[in-house]
């Protein structure tokens, strides 16, 4: 079969089945991930390692397949007629291609559709500082920014530029002026992306993930400097996060910079997909609001002390990790098994939980 073909066929399975991934591997069917689980194609026949290549380099344009054979790996967006693009990673393992798909909705979800905390709102409106969505690689970060940024188009006369490696969600430009560019296609780097919005007269900038000092220190100038700046890291939790971008930094500088992440740090929403009772899956959002006593812990280096403000802190909006899963079991959204595997903390989870077990 035509290699075209046959990804045609696995793209109208995965959008079929809602599958979030595709996986190309050789010594494996194609595979499917649904709600988290790895599920072999059974239609499809076992990767040679020529099939696998075939299928693999079908989605690459000629200039990706020299960057490929000169980098052994490449990231970038692939379309699949109207109906669906992915973010696709393309990498050898043992001298063999293979491919990971992430399946990108085209419709850009609300908060209140993804079932996310609505307090996040106030999040878009200030017209400067940072705010940061984290958590493990595949729960969620890019759209929970997306449903963020689209809010502010949908709203707001603003300048958004986004800049991303590559590009995921596509804006249709509404009230706001949205530019999106792609690390390697339009620019070459973050950090140098990043340095060029301030000539780009931005209101809102996005930046996909922060993976060097450079692009941290950058964007929170940023944030310094009269801009509404979100990005992502993949840290667990508010401290950790905290603690990752100041520990990123040689320590003479690291002063300096917990002064200026003191002063622009507007929050930091970790979250979890859980696997749902009835099928599909739904955040656990931990929320930290950075009030007057966490930009001190920031300033002061207590960052160890920011859980205790973070559990204390309910009546402003604050919301712990554990209360999020506590507060979903009770509701029968998820099982107290699946609780206390995402709980950084299953004991004070239990106590959460009390009898109301499911």
């Amino acid at each position: 079969m035509n290699p075209k073909t046959e990804l045609n066929e696995l793209f109208e399975l995965a959008l079929k089945q809602s599958a979030s991934d595709i996986h190309l591997s050789v010594g494996r069917r194609p595979t499917v991930r649904i709600d988290g689980d790895l599920i072999p194609v059974s239609a499809k026949p076992i990767l040679t390692p020529e099939s696998s290549e075939e299928l693999v380099l079908a989605l690459l344009r000629p200039e990706q397949k020299e960057k490929l054979l000169q980098e052994k790996e490449i990231d970038f967006s692939y379309s699949y007629e109207d109906k669906a693009r992915f973010r696709v990673n393309v990498y050898y393992e043992r001298g063999f291609l293979s491919a990971a798909l992430r399946f990108i909705p085209s419709n850009i979800r609300t908060i209140e559709e993804l079932n996310l905390p609505t307090i996040l709102h106030k999040f878009i409106e200030p017209n400067q500082g940072f705010f940061l969505v984290v958590g493990p690689s595949g729960h969620g970060k890019s759209t929970t920014l997306a449903a963020m940024i689209d809010e502010i188009n949908h709203t707001r006369q603003e300048h958004i530029i986004t800049i991303e490696d590559p590009i995921e969600y596509l804006f249709l430009q509404d009230k706001s002026i949205v530019d999106q560019r792609e690390i390697g296609f339009d620019s070459l780097s973050f950090h140098k992306a990043l340095r060029s919005a301030f000539r780009q007269d931005p209101d809102v900038i996005m930046v996909g993930e922060m993976r060097d000092p450079e692009t941290i220190s950058t964007a929170i100038t940023a944030a310094e400097t009269g801009h509404l700046v979100f990005s992502t890291l993949h840290t667990n939790n508010a401290s950790q996060t905290i603690d990752r971008i100041i520990d990123s930094f040689p320590s003479s500088q690291q002063p300096q910079i917990r002064i200026q992440l003191a002063s622009t740090l507007l929050g930091i929403a970790s979250q979890r997909l859980i696997p749902r009772i009835e099928g599909g899956r739904v955040p656990a959002v931990e929320l930290l609001i950075a009030n007057s006593a966490v930009r001190n812990l920031i300033r002061e280096n207590k960052v160890y002390q920011i859980d205790l403000v973070l559990e204390t802190g309910a009546e402003e909006g604050m919301i712990s990790l554990n209360r999020s899963l506590a507060d979903l079991v009770r509701r029968g959204e998820i099982s107290r098994e699946n609780a206390e595997i995402y709980s950084l903390n299953p004991r004070e989870l239990g106590n959460l939980i009390g009898k109301h077990a499911v």
